[in-house]
């Protein structure tokens, strides 16, 4: 009867952008440490991203496999020589991309511990027949070969680096997948519509676009419609965008155009006698 283990733990490997779970009887382990696993392309060496959790709380419906061991000396001379071999097959296999004209990015090359399997990972704007590529490679690399193709996030968590933040990229320390980003975001938070400086080390628009959209929904909702017109003094004034951080409002009228509170805009639009009285407040405004 196979032993249930005590707890389970995420585990990293070199080419990977994610963590993968294992379970464990070992109670010492901690974040760092090398383990030795078996994965569907062989045994190899992996890294702890997390704490010991308690099995009981494991939800997934995907089986566990256990960690076998902490890596041994042998398994450790087996990693490093699987290093220089990466290194050497990567040479090859940039080589032979270059003289077949392959519109292949390489980024990496893993070999499983005993050195059976290369893993080479690459990216590329478009599908590649690389059924040739592996034709040249076999007799060279000796070994199993798998071709990997990741998107540009992926490359950038796999790669890493810095935001424009000057923080390290947000895939590289906690997110784990990728939502879509569309433009409709920036609109949405009233950007300026410049795509390089909206776009992240990946080349696509900043994963950050997500994190306060929703709050800048839910705040435009205190804002008049982009294009009211509100009559105050005798004077009509239209509203031409608004500051949803600064909570102030840009009106123009024939001799210009100032800048208001929303309060203060408030206020005006309660005392204006306007045909059609401009709303305080019109959920859904848009940005200029």
């Amino acid at each position: 009867m196979e032993e249930i283990c005590k707890y389970f733990v995420g585990v990293k490997f070199d080419g990977t952008s994610k963590a993968y779970y294992f379970s464990t009887n070992l109670g010492d382990l901690k974040v760092g440490d090398q383990v030795i696993v078996e994965t569907i392309s062989g045994l190899e060496l992996g890294i702890l991203t997390t704490a010991l959790m308690p099995t009981a709380a494991y939800t997934s419906t995907l089986d566990l496999k256990p960690i076998l061991r902490r890596p041994t000396k042998e398994d450790l001379e087996d990693y490093n020589l699987g290093l220089k071999e990466a290194s050497m097959a990567m040479e090859i296999t940039r080589r032979e991309v270059n003289n077949l004209h392959l519109p292949m990015n390489l980024i990496s090359a893993n070999y499983t511990l005993d050195g059976s399997r290369v893993t080479i990972t690459y990216t590329s704007e478009s599908r590649v027949d690389f059924r040739e590529l592996l034709r040249v490679l076999a007799p060279q690399l000796k070994c199993r070969i798998e071709l990997r193709q990741i998107a540009s996030r992926d490359k950038a968590k796999l790669v890493g680096g810095l935001g424009i933040c000057g923080l390290p990229l947000c895939c590289t320390t906690f997110l784990n997948q990728f939502d879509g980003i569309s433009i409709s975001r920036a609109k949405n938070q009233m950007l300026t519509l410049n795509i390089p400086k909206l776009s992240g080390a990946c080349g696509k628009l900043i994963c950050c676009l997500l994190y306060e959209d929703d709050l800048y929904t839910e705040a435009k909702k205190d804002f008049p419609r982009i294009g009211t017109i509100i009559h105050d003094n005798g004077v009509d004034y239209t509203v031409e965008t608004y500051n949803v951080l600064a909570r102030s409002v840009k009106l123009s009228n024939a001799e210009g155009y100032q800048f208001i509170s929303l309060d203060d805009y408030n206020a005006m639009a309660r005392r204006s006698y306007h045909g059609t009285p401009a709303s305080p407040a019109r959920p859904g405004g848009k940005a200029a």
